[in-house]
Formats: C-alpha cells, sequence, structure tokens
C-alpha cells in the first residue's frame, strides 16, 4: 500500500535496444499505456525511466477512476478508458483493484450545488448515469450524520483501482506484448539530426528511433526546455494519507468541501484535502507567472505558496537548465521525485475524517505520502506533436487527473503517433494552444 519509491526494488530491466520505431521517456501510466497500444499496432517500443515505474505520481494519485467533473473535452477519452479498466484483469492478468463503485461528490453549500448542476448539463449530452441528490439521498450513501450537507451528484458507473499495482501491471503487459521497459535508465536528451527527432541518449547509450514520446510528468518541462521546447507547467505538492483496515462508510469514492475519501481493496481508505494544495516558487514560476495567473486565482483560496523547492526538484533554483550528454543529468541525480508528506496537512486529514466520518474516528493513520503534480495554465493535458521538431510528442500535464484516463490517452497518443485518426476531438489538447493566442480556457475544478 502506498507510493512506490527509489528504495523499491528494480522489477523492469530490459535490454536497451540499438532501435526502436517509439522511444517513451517515462514509465508512468500514460507512458505505460501509450506503449501497450504502439505494441499492440505492432511497433517496437521502448520505456526508458530513470527511476520505478509508476514511481512518482501514477502511484501518488487518490486511485479515482472517473468521468464525473471532467472537462468536457476530455470525457469521452476517459469513458473510453473505462472501457480498458473493465478489460484490465484480462490484460495484465493480475488484480489491480479495479471496481465500478461509483464517484460521489457533496454539497456542503447552495454554490456547490449549483457547480454540480451545471455540470450534470456535460453528463447529460454525453449519456453518462449520472444524477444529482438530495442531501437525504447523500446521507443513505454514506454512513454518516453529514448535517453539514446540502445534496450532492453520482456517477455509479465511476470507478476505482490501487494505483501501485495498476501500472506496474500494466508495464508487465507491455513487456508481454514486446516493449522493452527499463528501470535507473534516464534519457539525458533528445537526439535530434537536422531538426527533426533520431533517437534519444540515456545514460546507459544511445537509442535511435524516429519518434519519441516525452510523458514524464513533472520533469517534462526541464527535458523539453534544454532543446527550445516551451512547456508551460508547473508542479503542485499533494499530501496523501491512508487508514488501516476499517469500517464500511462508501464502496466508492466520495468528497465533499474538505476530504475525499476512497474505498480500498485492503478494507482501508486513502484520504486527502480537498482544500489544500503547495506549490514552491521556482525559476518557471517567475517566467510563466502570467501565464498561470488565472488558473492561480481560480484556486487561491486552496492554494499554499512556498518560497522555493527543494534540492534536486525539477524547478528547485538549483538545478541545472543545460547539462552535456556525457555526464549525470538532473534526472539521474533524482531517481524518484518523493517528496515529503505535510505533516500538518496528515493531522488535518485525521482530524476531519473523525469530524466528517464519526464512524471512522480513531482509525489508526496507517501510512502517508505525497506527490508532485503536473500542472498546465488551463488544467487539461497536452496531447499533440511538437510541430517544429518532427517525430516529437508529449503527453504530460495532467493536472492532477491522469490516473484514471490514462489508458485512454495512451490510445490516443499510439493512434495519432501512428498516423490514425483519434477518434475525439483533441484540439483542446494541441501543444500550439499555448503560443497560437487562443485564449486559455480553465478546466473544471470539480
Amino acid at each position: 500500500m502506498g507510493a512506490i519509491t527509489a528504495t523499491t526494488p528494480v522489477g523492469f530491466s530490459d535490454p536497451l535496444p540499438a532501435e526502436v520505431d517509439v522511444a517513451i521517456v517515462g514509465g508512468g501510466v500514460a507512458g505505460v499505456s501509450a506503449a501497450w497500444f504502439l505494441a499492440e499496432r505492432g511497433l517496437r517500443v521502448a520505456v526508458l525511466e530513470k527511476g520505478r515505474v509508476a514511481g512518482e505520481q501514477s502511484s501518488r494519485n487518490w486511485g479515482w477512476v472517473r468521468q464525473q467533473g471532467r472537462d468536457a473535452a476530455e470525457l469521452p477519452i476517459m469513458t473510453e478508458a473505462l472501457t480498458v479498466w473493465d478489460r484490465m484483469g484480462e490484460i495484465t492478468g493480475e488484480d489491480t483493484g479495479f471496481r465500478r463503485e461509483g464517484v460521489l461528490y457533496i454539497a456542503a453549500t447552495e454554490a456547490d450545488m449549483a457547480g454540480f448542476e451545471r455540470w450534470y448539463g456535460i453528463a447529460r449530452a454525453h449519456q453518462l448515469d449520472t444524477r444529482l441528490l438530495t442531501a437525504a439521498e447523500v446521507r443513505g450513501l454514506v454512513d454518516t450524520p453529514g448535517e453539514r450537507w446540502t445534496g450532492g451528484i453520482v456517477t455509479p458507473s465511476d470507478g476505482r483501482a490501487e494505483p501501485w499495482l495498476a501500472v506496474p501491471a500494466f508495464a508487465r503487459a507491455a513487456r508481454r506484448a514486446g516493449v522493452a521497459v527499463t528501470e535507473d535508465c534516464a534519457v539525458r536528451s533528445l537526439d535530434i539530426e537536422g531538426g527533426r527527432v533520431a533517437g534519444v541518449v540515456t545514460e546507459n547509450g544511445r537509442i535511435r528511433a524516429g519518434r519519441v514520446l516525452v510523458a514524464a510528468g513533472a520533469w517534462s518541462r526541464l527535458l523539453l526546455q534544454r532543446h527550445g521546447v516551451d512547456l508551460p507547467q508547473l508542479a503542485v505538492r499533494a499530501t496523501v494519507a491512508a487508514t488501516a483496515p476499517c469500517a464500511e462508510v462508501f464502496a466508492g469514492n466520495a468528497a465533499d468541501d474538505r476530504l475525499a475519501f476512497r474505498r480500498r481493496a485492503d478494507g482501508g481508505y486513502t484520504l486527502a484535502l480537498c482544500d489544500f494544495h503547495e506549490h514552491f516558487i521556482g525559476r518557471d514560476t517567475l517566467a510563466r507567472m502570467r501565464t498561470f495567473w488565472p488558473c492561480f486565482m481560480a484556486s487561491r483560496e486552496s492554494s499554499a505558496i512556498r518560497p522555493a523547492a527543494p534540492s534536486g526538484f525539477p524547478d528547485a533554483w538549483g538545478t541545472p537548465r543545460n547539462w552535456s550528454e556525457d555526464a549525470p543529468s538532473p534526472f539521474e541525480k533524482m531517481r524518484v521525485l518523493d517528496p515529503a508528506p505535510n505533516a500538518g496537512a496528515v493531522k488535518r486529514i485525521e482530524r476531519r475524517m473523525g469530524e466528517i466520518l464519526p464512524k471512522l474516528k480513531g482509525t489508526p493513520i496507517a501510512k502517508a505520502w505525497a506527490g508532485m503534480i503536473d500542472t498546465t495554465p488551463d488544467v487539461v493535458p497536452v496531447l499533440d506533436e511538437v510541430a517544429a521538431v518532427p517525430g516529437l510528442w508529449i503527453a504530460t500535464g495532467f493536472s492532477g487527473h491522469g490516473f484514471g484516463i490514462g489508458p485512454g490517452a495512451g490510445r490516443v497518443m499510439a493512434d495519432l503517433m501512428t498516423g490514425r485518426a483519434p477518434g475525439h476531438d483533441v484540439s483542446r489538447f494541441r501543444f500550439s494552444r499555448f503560443s497560437d493566442g487562443s485564449k486559455l480556457e480553465l478546466g473544471p475544478a470539480l
């Protein structure tokens, strides 16, 4: 239970191929999913992970697999992703903990309920099984008095899974499909010849590839900017706690304005604050402050600003922005981005658990961890090719909701990279939206 770290034993050590069709930088859910779908299409693929598969946000998230609250442009991809999640046991031959137990958002105020009602229009347009609930109906689903609650919204077809089980299991399935997966193998730089991608340079040697997918989460900007690709992406720290096995108050995922909770396969709950995350100021913060300002203002009541990122973090003041291909890079100096959980946040989680879910009061917190969430200015990802560098593709910036949509995003990337129609309108996720004069539209904060 809990995040995969640098001390987790190496589980993937495939020899590096001299040449592949696609090299993928990053062994998180997006990269692993794209690799599996590319291999299904008959391509030679290598996944190169500087630390551990799912070692960062892909094992540190809440484990929600949700359609509810999604940006309208993401929703069709997420609905498709759920069909992949339904097959995950068959694909992997393992139990990833995926269950369709529903997602419930709970309104504490009439303003909250009004927001749910607005999103309900999107749900109806996409023919989801979403329902608006009265306060009494919410209390009928969650075993708690819930005196503060005024109503809610639920999507019963949404699900949950165990992140630290699911992503490595999918990576093992990708290996069986022919993908080379290698941990402890940092990509130091892209190999660019004649203005287009020719492969990657890793700490263990060069790999030729006509296409490269950067799916490196919070590290994506650092790698790309070394090659003059300006991806506006910052990171926020989110703290998560997990209880020991305890009584059941709700079988799925739920959140009000203060606390999110998810039932786990082991009988405990994964918990997080809904009104608190932290951003560490770094060079990229200052460089992109104007671009991110609307996003910051929209979340200012829940955002805590810290003066500087810890040493070695992607946007730390001392992290190099340029380095030699022949010497250790920042990616080797920090194999796994493993931020310490905020101790005060853990105490608040425990206190709110007792207040909001009195049936769980006194249940011990068994573990706590934190993750750095890669975030774009409009809180939706980039799924696109970089026009200025043919062959260079990006799948990053999932803004805290990449785990559930990962398999769908991986399928979309596999089709885009092989010249097939993705089957969805992906124009909202184009890289050029940050430079073509378009007005950025913030995704929903639900």
